[in-house]
């Protein structure tokens, strides 16, 4: 939810790949055949050539747009997206002259991912290839640069809106500022109509019937395999997320009044703590099982001790050192984006970056001295160390195994920021581990992780109705809190019309970033990390381990990582796990002692919604 790493990686993926020429895609494609195109092998290898010499500039257009939001930038932003697109339109109905033949594998496998690697298609005509670029470039501008505005002279950004949900108790306080942010995407639904006819338009004559089919293409099964693959993933989690949820509810109840939150019915989105209710940790205050007990304050220790960003970034690198991992190139500290800026907007959602394919490395962030940020740092490094990973493969391979590998690198190494690890590295108090204290830690993880999985689920859910056209614009509010209902167990404080977009106050929306990776990737950082406590020696519960100073552990996960993209998922994960298949049972081992707990609880309970 804080990267959008993937994204970048799908845009400029192919926009490396934009070379050449001033020639119409409709005419080089035409001009395709048998007899006179290169072999497949060379197609590749010219690909991966072309990937390799023009990836900065299109890398740099983004980059710069992201980190100064400007007009002038918007201009140079949606002129390398079209570029990419006429480029990308024109090399798929190339790599099109290859179906049938006989194929190495690995070739075949590079023209398929060569098919996949836009999150948003483009039209072959030129005219509507310009219009997505610019409508694409606009919405996330608008996103980016949105605020709550309660009069002219007192507007709130969307980072100061996330940090006042975590932190009021007021219940009309956050009533204002969960309105006041989604008014600034009524004016994206439009605008988001038209982008999924033009880039479903663009699915189409890649041979999918809209984009949704394509995007569930991507995972080395069919779409409706991996339809079944989420739905059996989310059955083997749900009885925890219930479990939670009638407990939150419950609790929430006793602070705001049964009268604002039903004890039988969702619960009021606005009062989780977050801006989307997607992560529910900052009311870990209002449900802490034992009350101080093994409090883990980092957030006073960052303060105290006064950290800068660049200080807490190196903290989350000293980690993956511990693992044998190299150190982060000097030009990452020399061009990321630790601060916030402040004479200029920028997009603050934190990302991680590769802008050669090679070691210029980087992340954004406008970073705070909280524990929430220090752990969003130590995950966006797994981004880039994922890519350094892979660096040596093949351009066209420079990605994760599947998109949700790359989510689950960082969220895997969060889960070893224990409190012994936390004490080691001076950012706690050394202190005997109290079972008290270890419950309360999984349900602060569980507000974060098993919160989530609902979430995760759902986005792409509501985005394949949406593409194949189930879900019109004259509903699209309405197909969004339904299904936020049914998987979250959430509403809307107040009543919501067709005439707002809610979807486009959630910034993977207007971005236009996949979001399954996310949701598989809290299956997989818990299997993960499985695996690596098991190669780590680890003796004790799950929860208690962290890998952290493993060098042998380290050596494995490097060694998944190194693949990228260049082999079927199944072999990556058979690499580090020993098995092929997703598997969400270690989250049940993970919080077993947490779920004994919720089920004490909720006796006697209505639990449901």
């Amino acid at each position: 939810m804080k990267n959008l790493v993937n994204l970048l990686a799908g845009f400029v993926l192919v926009s490396l790949l934009v070379a050449c020429g001033d020639q119409d895609t409709e005419d080089t494609s035409a001009a395709v055949t048998t007899e006179t195109a290169e072999t497949a092998d060379e197609f590749v290898a010219r690909a991966n050539a072309e990937l390799e010499e023009l990836g900065r500039e299109t890398a740099a257009a983004e980059w710069v747009r992201a980190t100064y939001i400007t007009l002038d930038t918007a201009v140079i932003a949606s002129a390398a997206s079209e570029k990419y697109a006429e480029w990308h339109s024109g090399m798929v109905k190339r790599a099109l002259a290859y179906e049938g033949q006989e194929l190495s594998p690995s070739t075949r496998r590079a023209i398929e991912l060569l098919k996949l690697s836009t999150s948003a298609p483009s039209p072959g005509d030129a005219a509507k290839r310009k219009e997505l670029a610019r409508i694409t470039t606009d919405i996330e501008g608008m996103y980016g640069a949105g605020k709550y505005c309660r009069n002219e002279n007192a507007c709130i950004s969307g980072s100061e809106l996330e940090q006042l949900m975590a932190d009021t108790r007021d219940y009309d306080e956050l009533l204002e500022y969960w309105v006041g942010w989604r008014q600034i995407a009524v004016p994206m639904r439009d605008k988001y109509a038209r982008f999924v006819d033009l880039a479903n338009e663009g699915a189409r004559e890649l041979g999918y019937s809209d984009l949704g089919q394509m995007w569930r293409s991507k995972y080395d099964m069919s779409p409706a395999d991996f339809e079944q693959e989420s739905a059996r993933l989310w059955d083997q989690v749900k009885p925890l997320y219930d479990e939670l949820h009638c407990h939150v509810r419950a609790k929430l109840g006793e602070v705001y009044g049964e009268d604002k939150v039903p004890q039988s019915g969702p619960i009021p989105a606005h009062l989780l703590g977050n801006m989307w209710a997607q992560e529910w940790a900052p009311i870990y205050d209002l449900i802490e099982p034992h009350p101080g007990v093994g409090d883990i304050d980092v957030d006073a220790t960052l303060k105290t001790k006064n950290y800068s960003p660049q200080e807490m970034v190196r903290s989350a690198e000293s980690f993956y050192v511990s693992l044998g991992l190299p150190r982060l190139p000097q030009t990452f500290w020399e061009r990321s984006q630790f601060s916030k800026p402040r004479d200029r907007e920028v997009v603050c959602h934190a990302s991680a970056w590769s802008l050669d394919g090679k070691d210029d490395l980087r992340i954004k962030m406008c970073i705070q001295q909280t524990y929430d940020e220090l752990r969003t740092i130590y995950h966006e490094l797994g981004h880039n160390y994922y890519q350094h990973a892979y660096k040596d493969q093949p351009p066209l391979f420079q990605r994760g195994a599947h998109d949700g590998f790359h989510e689950a690198i960082g969220d895997t190494v969060t889960l070893s920021m224990t409190p012994g690890y936390l004490a080691e590295v001076g950012l706690v108090n050394a202190s005997a581990e109290d079972p008290r204290a270890t419950l309360n830690r999984q349900m602060q993880m569980a507000l974060d992780s098993i919160a989530f999985l609902p979430f995760g689920k759902l986005i792409d859910e509501w985005r394949w109705g949406v593409f194949s056209g189930q879900i019109t614009p004259e509903n699209y509010n309405q197909a969004w809190w339904d299904l936020r209902t049914k998987y979250q167990g959430i509403a809307p404080p107040v009543e919501r019309s067709d005439a707002d977009f809610d979807p486009g106050a959630k910034y993977h929306i207007p971005a236009n970033v996949p979001y399954s990776r996310y949701f598989l990737a809290r299956i997989l950082q818990f299997q993960f990390q499985r695996a690596l406590c098991e190669i780590a020696g680890h003796d004790g519960d799950l929860a208690s381990c962290s890998i952290y100073g493993s060098k042998e552990a380290g050596e494995k996960f490097y060694a998944m990582m190194a693949s990228g993209q260049s082999e079927p998922w199944q072999d990556s994960l058979e690499k580090l796990t020993g098995t092929r298949e997703m598997d969400a049972t270690a989250i049940i081992d993970y919080f077993d002692p947490l779920m004994g707990y919720l089920k004490e609880q909720n006796n006697g309970r209505s639990c449901g919604w």
